[in-house]
């Protein structure tokens, strides 16, 4: 996937040329295959599924590449400091720790990149009906380009707010008149599609070589979120609790907390039972810097960067053996204070000051050092890839976009934070981290979604949803009514009609 800006994107969606950076037989393990002209395409199934391998893509974004999703929207919370290697390391990350970020620095790909996902479900959509195969494949096919335009517009509403709606491939003479949709709209859009994909969706998933694609759970899962987010209580409880059935057994769809919250983050249990959905990553594509983040490259960054610079372990020590990192992402003191005396802290957090003190490591102290970092992405050195590549871009590591404690804890929520219900959901997830039991509340899950997802990208779109932002992220130079949403990369509004966001430049 090249990445390019919203209006160039929709030039090559509708310039004849549909270009696939990502398409292969295996849907994990994805190859680049060329460029196909767009009107002598779609002419199988087997081009209908390369289609559709191209609008899974951007689901990547969410931990693939420099700019993704997770290290940035961390550094955006009161739980994390951008880090890095100094207060120039990546100025759009850093800019949004601080909330100083302008339209001049937001990284265009978070933009650009759920945008040509969309144009890319909208093509194929649009063409679908046309191929001749088999018409259970082909509803399943458009059931999944749909979950994903919905979610790429979810992501998009929560990063920018003020987005335009297309829902149908463009001409070169109407790029430039895209206009920003009512907030009303794009939810209903995004319901109607998700809606329509629980249809045709498989239950599971039973081949190998189909993880990671969209089911009934995973559609939702995801449409009990963005119900949330809407604050559609009554719906989002519904559709969560037709994904979570009874709190701490295996649900309709085969779903279960797994028992020892350490073995989420080995990388090699990419498929266990509590992933709904996930982005997927190999070391298969052999990603070099010369097309990091291009979205040809299938590795993990987030594995890099949140290791600690310049790590070493004591010769027959107990340190963990792990590649050093850029520094990114550090925790500060406040979730660290919280965490320690949790079950979860040592899956969570690499504590290097501990491990300095005690003789047993050591690293390089970087920008925004606390000593403490986000253990559940940092590699071993047993998941350095084997092959070609660059070993810093080659991780495996899936990463959770849901998973079942998150679904849990997002309906007892729903729920109002009271009721046996809500108890259950929230003693479950309690339980499997063997913390005592505690009265259910909206502040108790509140602070449990905080610790057991902590470092995984949530709890900057949390504190935005429950109006907590203002308060917590005060000192970081967060504004109401304007720091909610990301300013429009500069270049989006340049001889288009889109408008900037208020108190944005």
């Amino acid at each position: 996937m090249k990445v390019l800006s919203i209006k160039t994107s929709l030039v090559a969606a509708t310039a004849l040329t549909l270009t696939f950076g990502s398409c292969s037989k295996d849907f994990v393990t994805i190859q680049p295959e060329g460029q196909f002209l767009s009107e002598n395409y779609y002419s199988d199934a087997s081009q209908a599924y390369a289609a559709l391998v191209g609008v899974y893509d951007p689901l990547r974004k969410n931990s693939g590449g420099f700019d993704n999703l997770i290290t940035f929207l961390n550094a955006g919370s009161d739980d994390f400091f951008a880090g890095g290697g100094g207060p120039t390391d990546g100025a759009g990350i850093q800019a949004f720790s601080l909330h100083t970020i302008n339209s001049q620095i937001i990284p265009g790909s978070f933009w650009n990149d759920h945008y040509q996902g969309i144009f890319r479900a909208n093509i194929l959509l649009s063409r679908l009906e046309g191929v001749p195969m088999d018409a259970t494949l082909k509803a399943r096919i458009a059931a999944e380009a749909k979950a994903l335009r919905g979610t790429y517009y979810f992501n998009l509403i929560r990063l920018f707010g003020n987005i335009p709606l297309i829902l149908e491939p463009l001409t070169t003479s109407s790029i430039y008149d895209a206009e920003q949709a009512p907030k009303e709209a794009i939810y209903t859009q995004i319901e109607k599609d998700l809606t329509e994909a629980i249809t045709d969706l498989p239950a599971t998933l039973v081949a190998a070589t189909e993880y990671g694609r969209f089911t009934i759970p995973a559609a939702k899962a995801m449409l009990g979120k963005v119900y949330l987010y809407e604050g559609k209580n009554t719906e989002a409880a519904a559709q969560l609790a037709d994904v979570n059935g009874t709190p701490g057994t295996v649900t309709q769809y085969g779903n279960r907390l797994v028992a020892n919250f350490a073995d989420l983050w080995v990388f090699t249990n990419k498929y266990n039972t509590e992933y709904i959905l996930a982005g997927m990553h190999s070391d298969k594509s052999n990603a070099d810097w010369g097309f990091w983040g291009s979205g040809a490259d299938e590795g993990n960054s987030v594995n890099q960067m949140v290791g600690p610079r310049g790590y070493s372990r004591t010769a027959g020590g107990t340190a963990p053996n792990i590649p050093a990192g850029w520094s990114f992402n550090t925790l500060t003191q406040e979730l660290y204070d919280l965490i320690k005396n949790d079950n979860r802290f040592a899956s969570t957090v690499l504590d290097m000051t501990a491990l300095k003190a005690a003789g047993q490591a050591d690293y390089i102290p970087a920008h925004q050092n606390t000593g403490y970092f986000i253990n559940k992405f940092i590699p071993r050195t047993s998941d350095i890839r084997t092959g070609g590549g660059t070993q810093e871009l080659n991780y495996q590591q899936n990463d959770y976009i849901i998973r079942l404690a998150d679904t849990y804890l997002m309906e007892a929520e729903a729920l109002g934070g009271t009721g046996t219900r809500a108890q259950a959901l929230l003693d479950a997830v309690r339980t499997r981290a063997n913390m005592p039991v505690v009265p259910v509340s909206l502040a108790v899950i509140k602070a449990e979604r905080r610790i057991e997802l902590a470092g995984e990208g949530h709890r900057f779109f949390d504190l935005v949803r429950w109006g907590d932002a203002p308060a917590a992220l005060g000192d970081r130079g967060f504004q109401a009514n304007r720091d909610e949403v990301l300013p429009i990369p500069f270049r989006e509004t340049q001889g288009t009609k889109l408008l900037q966001n208020p108190g944005f430049q």
